[in-house]
């Protein structure tokens, strides 16, 4: 075994001079394979590689010049986390051997031997690969040497280890096993300098993409990579194989050192320091892991940079993707939502509009709002389902999902940043998140107008002024935006302009409410004011104080012809009055009914349809359900009787 050992290292050490003197004449010689003479005397090669193998010479002529692609990586980063790979691993037996040796010596032999054949790869890359791309570089110009250097990372520093520390510490720990049989405590102090492999896998994609490129454009670095690579030497493996080689070592060595301390007798003196020097192997794979994680977070990051166009503001290597998908814009002013797309962040979220002609960038940011701020919130619109709200201080959006589970995931991962953004900022307030049209929320909308882009209200859900509370028209009475409050206002009500925060204090287009507020100057009102009509209640205040409200179908000849829809609420605070809207939004009632009515069932023929009726008063409605149209009846005949809201039973009438 000892003459097996010496014969071994002898083939290595004569492989490396080879490839030193085939360097000064200029050419590479065919010499044996690195695997050659690495097989104890009597052992047999296994018949399968195993996880952690290289291809067979057979395997590599038949897929040609391959290379190493990401799916293969990725893989590679699952074996480390799994398990299972170790189970199905069964060390060599030499049943053939004359002389029986301890099973754990046996492993520390395999060791050494893999750890030669290693070596030599390292030599093959450092030396030979490395410095001749060097000296072409240098002699022909033809591409440059900071290439070369980026393609090989820290190889060489991590060959000089290998070969100068731990491959000659391995040998000397062996050949005085009978004296001092253990490896536990070389390989801890050892162990740490494994850490420098996580540069070489971080960049090793990056690598593998440089390789190809400069392979494709330079016939210099072409010929120079084809010689090395046609020599036996090479084992007619590419380039690209042989740089996979460090990527692999590190698990190699858990499998190795996991076997050898099963192997351990429980009184073994080594098998502490064994032990201890497994979990620090397995730190060094699990730092190479993590290497491996953030290379493909970069390169997830930057794919998604090149579908945005890679605008200078956005492209970062310190974001985090956290989520993307389309989702449908409801507009305050179209009938139809539109299709959007949109990239969650670790700090922002970009609203985007895919581009018609997606040559080069897919997307064009509309709006980028500011995770830190943001608030997200699920809204209950009957017209858009799934639908949420999300409100930076850059923009306020209303969005539609494709389905409530998309939804739920979208304002998860938004709260979710916003939490993280929250931890980290200790002197951040936590948004107050309160159920849409709560006094709480008011009144945070009211500390922070001008600061945050508001709601805007839709055009449809209001037929007047929300200032004034006159009618809408197309010709003389037109709608507009309060850029502060969000509030659908006409022309006179907002021929205002005050400077917003959230808009880089740009003077923008305000009510003359938000202007006060904003800039502390009252303007002279041209009429006193005007006692408050029986009307005058609005329809938002109505409903959120509301016992019961929703949309109804006004029928017969009160309403005209045509049956119109009128949003109809009972107060709480006036529960014996039903007012009736033309819009959800609207500051004043169109009419007003007392409650004092007999409540009755409709024409047979549509169950959704009651009346109210007295003194030869009729008024017919339509609900858009029977269980709508019940919850109505309940609440009309409780009025009638004189009923009064504060009771245990009054919450089921709420919409």
């Amino acid at each position: 075994m000892e003459g097996a050992s010496e014969e071994t290292l002898t083939s290595v050490s004569s492989l490396v001079t080879v490839f030193e003197n085939s360097r000064m004449t200029g050419a590479v010689p065919r010499v044996h394979g690195l695997e050659a003479g690495h097989q104890q005397p009597g052992c047999r090669a296994p018949t399968s590689a195993g996880p952690w193998e290289k291809p067979t010479v057979e395997e590599a002529l038949e897929s040609g010049s391959r290379t190493v692609s990401r799916r293969y990586l990725s893989s590679l980063k699952n074996k480390l986390s799994s398990g299972a790979w170790r189970k199905s691993y069964q060390p060599r037996t030499c049943p053939g051997s004359g002389t029986q040796e301890p099973e754990e010596k046996k492993i520390v032999r395999e060791l050494l031997e893999t750890e030669q054949a290693y070596v030599a790869r390292l030599h093959l890359l450092d030396q030979v690969f490395f410095q001749e791309l060097l000296k072409e570089a240098r002699s022909s110009k033809a591409f440059p040497e900071d290439v070369v250097r980026l393609i090989f990372s820290n190889i060489s520093s991590i060959y000089q280890f290998h070969s100068q520390f731990f491959l000659p510490e391995l040998q000397r720990r062996l050949d005085d096993w009978t004296t001092t049989p253990r490896i536990g405590d070389v390989i801890q102090k050892l162990a740490p300098f494994l850490k420098m492999y996580s540069e070489y896998v971080k960049n090793f994609e990056r690598a593998i993409e440089l390789l190809a490129t400069w392979t494709d454009k330079s016939p210099p670095f072409q010929e120079v990579i084809t010689r090395i690579q046609s020599s036996e030497a090479s084992a007619s493996l590419t380039l690209q194989h042989h740089m996979l080689e460090p990527v692999q070592r590190i698990p190699r060595y858990e499998l190795l050192l996991k076997e050898y301390v099963q192997k351990l007798p429980g009184q073994a003196p080594d098998l502490a320091d064994a032990q201890k020097a497994l979990d620090m192997i397995f730190s060094a794979a699990q730092h190479s892991n993590a290497a491996i994680t953030e290379m493909e977070r970069l390169q997830e990051l930057w794919d998604v940079y090149q579908r945005l166009g890679l605008e200078d503001d956005i492209v970062d290597p310190s974001n985090t993707l956290l989520r993307e998908g389309p989702v449908l814009k409801i507009s305050f002013r179209r009938s139809g939502p539109m299709e959007r797309y949109l990239f969650l962040f670790n700090n922002m979220l970009l609203y985007c509009v895919p581009r018609v002609i997606q040559v080069g960038a897919h997307f064009q940011v509309r709006t980028r709002i500011d995770v830190a701020g943001m608030k997200v919130r699920e809204l209950t619109d009957a017209e858009f389902p799934h639908s949420f709200l999300v409100s930076g201080k850059q923009r306020t959006l209303e969005l539609r999902a494709r389905s409530q589970e998309e939804m739920i995931s979208w304002l998860q991962a938004c709260q979710a940043a916003i939490d993280q953004i929250e931890k980290r900022n200790e002197t951040f307030k936590a948004a107050v998140q309160s159920p849409e049209g709560d006094p709480q929320e008011q009144e945070l909308q009211s500390v922070e107008l001008g600061l945050r882009a508001p709601q805007w209200v839709r055009d449809k859900m209001v037929t007047m002024c929300m200032r004034c509370q006159e009618p809408f028209n197309a010709l003389t009475r037109r709608r507009h935006h309060c850029r502060a409050c969000g509030y659908v206002v006409c022309a006179r009500c907002s021929d205002y302009r005050a400077e917003l925060k959230y808009d880089a204090n740009r003077p923008n287009r305000v009510c003359l409410d938000c202007y006060t507020f904003l800039t502390g100057n009252v303007l002279p009102e041209e009429k006193e004011d005007k006692r408050r009509g029986i009307l005058e209640k609005g329809a938002v205040a109505g409903s959120e104080q509301s016992l019961i409200c929703s949309f109804l179908q006004l029928l017969g000849d009160k309403w005209g012809k045509s049956g119109p829809r009128g949003w109809c609420v009972i107060p709480r605070d006036d529960p014996l009055v039903l007012y009736v809207y033309a819009a959800p939004q609207d500051m004043r009632a169109h009419t007003s009914i007392p409650l004092g009515y007999q409540v009755t069932a409709g024409p047979q023929a549509d169950p959704r349809v009651f009346q109210l009726q007295q003194s030869g008063q009729l008024y017919t409605f339509k609900a858009e359900s029977e269980e709508l149209k019940g919850r109505w009846v309940k609440a009309m005949e409780r009025a009638a009787s004189g009923w009064i809201p504060g009771g245990p039973d009054d919450k089921d009438l709420s919409d």
